[in-house]
């Protein structure tokens, strides 16, 4: 791309595409990663009362995304594991920001300057694993644009696709919270650069990989500073997402009229209710203000005035049977 050449890119993105993810820029992703598991509602809790339970669901969030790609391939999920050197640093991570002494290490990481540099080595570690997923589905399928997408997207936000199992290992069950029915920031970023890294592995886009790969990790590495530094959680595809939503999926449904005309039913109905009692307020009212009594106290008076004429006929009757 002559861009590129012309800002004297070539090199960095090549020193990029090159560059060792092992120790530090996994090291980075493993501690994001369990401390994002330790925030977790519940999670401290589960820390003390099964360490197990809490060590799995670490490596759920360290490895999830090879786990969840390994499956859809049709491999072994437990494949990830096998790498002992990688399961070592994730659990030592997992120990030292759960159990370290005086939360030194948490605590430590979690200062903003601190946290602002492993987040950016943690994006750097997305695109890897999203260039990875569709590097490998395309060895497999060439020609399945839909696959690649998929691997490449389960890949690289796979730990958040699986958060509802996740949650189970630690006793909870939400199924609200899944990843497709409310998407997270990083998922959509990733999906957004599985597909990027998808068309530009099938000749669709017409772009170098390492460019590529340059483009959008810097775009993730400046926007995740900027939601932080901003406390913004607000996505920069809100716009296109909203103006999508609206041309595509909010056209006319064939329930509308029926919905329609029972909502106005059942407001006319609403509306003759109050209308009547409010007419029998005012007639009270009224009445009451001008010292005529209201029909239920028209009816009381009369069923008074009949007792006390049944109540004088007997007494009639009993004197005379007296007299006799």
């Amino acid at each position: 791309m002559d861009l590129f050449g012309v800002l004297n890119l070539d090199e960095l993105s090549h020193g990029l595409a090159n560059l060792p993810m092992f120790p530090y820029f996994d090291m980075a992703h493993y501690v994001v990663s369990v401390m994002s598991l330790r925030e977790q509602p519940g999670a401290l809790e589960v820390s003390r009362r099964s360490p197990f339970a809490c060590w799995f669901s670490s490596m759920l969030f360290c490895f999830g995304g090879a786990v969840l790609s390994g499956i859809m391939m049709a491999e072994p999920p437990v494949a990830p594991l096998s790498n002992s050197t990688n399961v070592l640093l994730a659990s030592l991570v997992w120990y030292l920001v759960f159990y370290c002494p005086q939360d030194l290490v948490y605590c430590c990481a979690a200062l903003l300057p601190l946290r602002l540099v492993l987040s950016g080595m943690k994006e750097v570690t997305r695109t890897w694993k999203v260039l990875g997923g569709v590097t490998q589905a395309h060895g497999k399928y060439k020609d399945s644009l839909l696959v690649m997408i998929a691997i490449g997207w389960a890949k690289g936000a796979g730990g958040g696709l699986m958060s509802n199992f996740e949650q189970l290992v630690r006793g909870i069950w939400k199924p609200e919270t899944n990843e497709l029915l409310k998407m997270s920031y990083p998922t959509k970023i990733t999906l957004v650069g599985s597909v990027l890294f998808a068309l530009q592995h099938t000749q669709y886009l017409p772009l170098q990989k390492q460019h590529l790969m340059l483009i959008y990790t810097v775009f993730t590495v400046v926007n995740k500073s900027r939601m932080m530094l901003t406390g913004s959680s607000a996505s920069p595809f809100a716009a296109i997402e909203s103006a999508v939503y609206k041309t595509l999926f909010t056209g006319y449904s064939p329930y509308s009229a029926l919905t329609a005309e029972i909502k106005k039913a059942s407001i006319d109905n609403g509306t003759t209710t109050r209308t009547t009692s409010a007419a029998a307020t005012k007639e009270s009212s009224e009445n009451g203000a001008a010292g005529k009594p209201s029909s239920a106290c028209r009816a009381e008076e009369d069923g008074g005035s009949l007792k006390a004429k049944d109540e004088s006929e007997k007494a009639e009757t009993n004197s005379c049977k007296k007299t006799n």
